[in-house]
């Protein structure tokens, strides 16, 4: 046999196969967590959300709620004192001293139907002193608005999030690279732009929902639609003073989440409700009203550019201020401020730039995640100030990205150097692609087509010890069963990660199938699926543990056949030998192993292989400069 023989008669990696779980989802036999059955021990959970966007509480009073036949349970934020976030801790699962924003939880009620529950929320009386609110990032950063967190320095904060307390500011990202000022000297255009973006909400087919068990022993189950079941699981017990042992997520299918259902949410409140009637599931289902004012939304942005270059059309300077519109609280927020200040340039090479960053408190719903993490808010009004540099220099608007786009060791705004990315070529394209420079013929006589091209990159700014894990195992039938963390929201993980276990291991796609629901109780630890990291993350543990597999499926067979490893492949599920050109089907040795020679015996096993996957050699930043060797786990363009 040719040694040249691939592992896989045709490598399922790059072509396009049939999605693992399209079946069930066409044929509506998919289950997501509304789908789940409890039978009549389930109880429904209802929410009292504060009306006003700020204001102190002064007193609840849950005596009638209490009193309502079918109502099972009452909780207020004075049961549950600790607090959660992913990475600031600035908010209690239900407010105990004042709300920040229209749909704050205060009071939660468990009854035996969502009516009952509906009608327990509308007879808890909450009296409250309304506050001034603040509506607008940019005056929330200063000195004159009103304090929103006024224990902000004393909440435990990610030692990369740089809080001011005294402030609304719950992060401020700095760049300082070169000598912005002196630049200004040698440029031949300069321009100044405002942008103000609005919030946006993800509104995800299906809307949040968890369901919440807490058995007699304490053991907390959670079922819930979710991008985030680890970092659930360790953030709700970390408030709730439980150990993480004791908490258990269950995700099944996500009926779509945009970032919107990374983090912790609502599923806090389900829990906590739960704690109050053991042995029964609780379920906290959002109305479509709730997820638009409750949920989280798309950060606003208010945006000031400043940018030059010279005769040339070469960038020289950029000074950048963002006011990112964190909400009432900053689950992801913080984090939203750091990538825009790692990308502040866009995708060009810029020698000299002053950026500031600040997520702000307001009294809008909580910021998180949506597709992209803050990148088009900010590229939105940085590409369209490109536009403007180059019509003031009479450039064509591609030749002027073409002239500043990175390539291979371009400095990036935190002083790293880029690896190649084949940016400018994928410019090249895109402009032979609609014809650039070229007028369209419009469609009708009294229409235009126009034509626009814009460069964009991201910057996820995810912790560098973000990891991944994976395990195989092997099964009688030759089948691959593929256990990970990770989420498929749509976006194709399974399948992806189904075809890279397939070519790694060395057996066709169909054979490859998945542990599912994710359970953080079984299923190997991931951190979050989010920031466009799951091929790359997920899917280098799920290569490792392939290969673990594999390798072990090898040393078998070699020690059986008195061959070396490196005599032997798998090749479409089948061990071939390149020495003897024996060859042995990996189903029929996956479980019982092989005889020794000479019939004494067997050896081999059950064959599991594991994987795990972390960022290497990631740096910190100076906070005062933002400078940092490799601050940035990937870039994406």
């Amino acid at each position: 046999m040719d040694k040249s023989q691939t592992r896989n008669s045709q490598s399922p990696v790059g072509e396009s196969k049939p999605r693992i779980d399209a079946r069930e989802k066409v044929t509506g036999a998919a289950l997501y967590a509304d789908d789940i059955q409890f039978g009549n021990r389930l109880l429904h959970a209802r929410v009292k959300r504060s009306p006003h966007p700020h204001a102190l509480i002064k007193k609840i009073d849950v005596s009638q709620a209490l009193a309502l036949p079918g109502v099972k349970a009452v909780v207020t934020g004075a049961d549950f004192p600790g607090y959660i976030g992913l990475y600031l801790q600035d908010r209690h699962i239900f407010c105990r001293d004042r709300v920040r924003y229209i749909g704050d939880p205060v009071a939660g009620v468990a009854a035996i139907s969502e009516e009952i529950a509906e009608k327990a929320v509308s007879l808890i009386e909450v009296e409250y002193e309304p506050l001034p609110p603040v509506l607008d990032p940019e005056f929330g950063a200063s000195p004159q608005a009103p304090l929103l967190h006024p224990d902000l320095g004393k909440y435990t904060v990610a030692s990369f999030i740089m809080p001011k307390a005294g402030t609304n500011i719950s992060n401020h990202f700095k760049i300082r690279k070169g000598d912005v000022a002196a630049a200004w000297g040698k440029c031949k255009a300069v321009i100044e732009r405002r942008y103000r973006i609005p919030h946006i909400q993800h509104v995800p087919i299906e809307p949040h929902v968890a369901i919440a068990r807490v058995d007699e022993s304490g053991e907390i189950t959670l079922w819930d639609s979710s991008q985030s079941p680890f970092a659930q699981r360790d953030l709700i017990a970390e408030s709730l003073g439980v150990s993480q042992s004791n908490m258990r997520v269950i995700a099944p299918l996500v009926g779509g989440g945009f970032g919107g259902k990374a983090g912790v949410s609502m599923e806090s409140l389900a829990v906590a409700i739960a704690t109050r009637v053991k042995g029964h599931p609780v379920k906290l289902r959002l109305t479509r009203e709730e997820e638009f004012y409750t949920a989280f939304v798309r950060q606003g942005l208010v945006a000031y550019f400043k940018m030059g270059c010279d005769e040339n059309g070469k960038l020289l300077a950029m000074h950048n201020t963002f006011y990112w519109d964190g909400g009432a609280y900053t689950e992801y927020g913080v984090n939203i401020t750091r990538a825009a200040g790692y990308s502040c340039t866009g995708p060009y090479e810029v020698p000299n730039v002053h950026t500031d960053s600040y997520c702000v408190y307001t009294n809008h719903p909580v910021g998180g995640p949506m597709r992209g993490f803050g990148m088009p808010e900010m590229h939105a009004g940085l590409e369209q100030c490109i536009d403007d540099l180059a019509l003031g220099l009479g450039m064509d608007a591609v030749e002027f990205r073409r002239r500043n786009c990175l390539r291979a060791g371009s400095e990036l705004p935190t002083g790293g150097r880029i690896h190649p990315i084949g940016l400018s070529e994928c410019l090249e394209k895109a402009a032979e692609a609609v014809e650039w420079g070229k007028v369209a013929t419009p469609s009708a006589p009294n229409k235009r087509r126009g034509k626009g091209l814009a460069l964009m990159w991201k910057a996820p700014a995810m912790p560098g010890n973000a990891g991944s894990s994976a395990w195989i195992e092997l099964a009688e039938d030759g089948m691959l069963t593929l256990g990970t963390g990770a989420q498929d929201l749509g976006q194709g993980a399974f399948t992806v990660i189904a075809q890279m276990a397939a070519a790694a291991f060395g057996v066709p796609y169909e054979s490859v199938r998945l542990a599912m629901p994710v359970d953080t109780r079984y299923s190997p630890y991931e951190w979050q699926t989010v920031a466009s990291r799951i091929t790359w993350s997920t899917g280098n543990a799920v290569v490792q543990a392939a290969h673990d597999a594999r390798d072990q499926v090898l040393a078998l067979v070699a020690k059986a056949w008195d061959e070396t490893p490196e005599d032997l492949n798998i090749v479409d599920g089948i061990v071939v030998s390149y020495k003897s050109e024996r060859e042995i089907p990996v189903k029929e040795l996956a479980i019982k192993g092989l005889p020794r020679a000479g019939g004494k015996g067997w050896m081999g096993g059950p064959i599991i292989g594991r994987g795990n996957f972390i960022p290497s050699d990631v740096t910190g930043l100076d906070p005062e400069t933002g400078q940092g060797e490799l601050a940035v786990v990937h870039y994406t363009t």
